[in-house]
């Protein structure tokens, strides 16, 4: 089996399957240490790599070729490496099931290309069992190895958060687990080089894909609870916000917040879980409850606005509605399972027209994956009300002045903000009517 010394001497190479938000910068940082092939099946995404550009903005110019990388879409190239990194996106279908397609895909990929002695660890989430009762079965039979005996497997459950520059691949502990225990202290070491917050070994694979298909259940659930609560307080006339701030004074209160729960982590990776607690026989109550209730925020927002139109007195059909992002989060242009789509779809459906604007998202990419046509921002005029969906930092500079001007009634403007980015006193003294989850 390939040792850490073949690795650490560049007699082997370190393969990454899969250059996305979580495979470019674990690229980029086994990089400093060892010989990297950096493999993708988009040919656009190695084009742009090998220039130097990064459409994630995850990792900039000078990173980039700051480290030699050998970007390809060559599978053929695996066979140089002595460790390949799984680190493809795991979705969910239409249907809230698993869509392990590109793990399936990708197995299949590093299965025909590996060499005997091989490592494969995959990053990517999964329910427990994915690695040894599906993805090691297709190795074996497309490589014609066996496990134990010509290569190894290993699971590092991804932790990147993305347009996060504190908690990084190097400041956040890694868990490794592995097929052998040699195998476990070669990643610990391999690993171990680049994370510098340390690394936890995990008993068992199984273990590993279980603790990450938790993590983001947790907050999903915390989050559901506090969405849960803005709905109460919606009814009792209470700004939530307000009184999260209140409970906050205490030392162990958790600090979530209301809001949409998208992106590839939080609002998928329940559904991994649930899918295979079903598959065993149990059906889970709190965790689907939480789902429910996230999933159904971006209809609650659209009714909520469409209620204080009437109340303004403004009109329903054609009323102008301008949203400020798109983007499943902050700062970052990633569009995956973004919810501020069902807010658009919500009040498209009661007739109103709807504007578009993000300064971070992909012209291209939106219209691609949810036919919607991003507008600039000196095409949003004449709106009925303003929803500031994901408060990229870019809008933290817009004046009252400057959203008066976007409106086409002055007496009637209402701002929906929903993560409570604007100063809410400031807003209602310049005459605005404010709306908060």
């Amino acid at each position: 089996m390939v040792t850490f010394a073949d690795i650490k001497n560049k007699k082997k190479a370190v393969a990454v399957v899969g250059l996305g938000y979580v495979g470019l910068p674990l690229a980029v940082a086994l990089a400093k240490y060892f010989d990297v092939i950096g493999f993708d099946i988009s040919q656009e995404r190695i084009a742009e790599l090998k220039r130097g550009q990064d459409s994630t903005r995850e990792v900039d110019f000078a990173q980039l070729k700051a480290h030699s990388i050998f970007f390809t879409t060559e599978a053929a190239e695996l066979k140089r490496a002595g460790i390949i990194i799984v680190t493809v996106p795991t979705p969910i279908d239409h249907h809230h099931k698993p869509d392990l397609t590109p793990v399936i895909s990708a197995t299949y990929t590093v299965g025909a290309n590996m060499s005997s002695g091989s490592v494969v660890i995959y990053e990517s989430t999964v329910y427990p069992g994915v690695t040894e009762d599906l993805c090691v079965p297709i190795l074996q039979k497309t490589s014609n190895l066996i496990l134990g005996q010509n290569f190894a497997v290993g699971y590092s459950p991804e932790r990147i958060n993305p347009g996060d520059k504190l908690h990084t691949l190097e400041t956040v502990t890694k868990v490794v687990a592995a097929s052998d225990q040699a195998t476990l202290k070669l990643l610990a070491r391999v690993y171990g080089l680049v994370v510098k917050a340390g690394i936890h070994r995990a008993p068992s694979i199984k273990v590993a894909e279980a603790a990450k298909a938790i993590e983001n259940t947790q907050r999903d659930i915390n989050i559901a609870l506090m969405n849960e609560l803005s709905l109460i307080f919606e009814r009792l006339n209470i700004d939530t916000l307000s009184v999260l701030e209140a409970a906050g004074t205490k030392w162990n209160f958790l600090p979530f917040r209301p809001g949409l729960v998208g992106g590839h982590c939080i609002g998928v990776d329940p559904y991994y879980l649930t899918y295979k607690a079903e598959e065993v026989g149990y059906h889970p109550e709190i965790i689907l409850a939480g789902r429910r209730v996230n999933d159904n925020m971006g209809k609650y927002v659209a009714a909520a606005c469409v209620k204080l139109l009437i109340k303004l007195d403004a009109r329903i059909v054609g009323a102008r509605v301008g949203i400020l992002g798109i983007t499943f989060k902050e700062n970052i242009p990633d569009i995956r399972n973004s919810r501020v789509v069902d807010i658009i779809a919500e009040l498209r459906e009661f007739g109103i027209t709807t504007l578009v604007h993000d300064p971070m998202a992909y012209a291209t990419e939106t219209m691609h994956e949810y036919n919607i046509t991003l507008t600039s921002m000196n095409k949003l005029n004449n709106l009925d009300a303003l929803i500031l969906a994901v408060p990229h930092e870019q809008y933290h500079a817009l004046r009252p002045e400057d959203l008066r001007a976007l409106f086409r009634k002055q007496e009637k403007a209402l701002v929906m903000d929903i993560k409570g980015f604007w100063d809410k006193q400031q807003l209602q003294q310049a005459g605005f009517t404010v709306w908060r989850l």
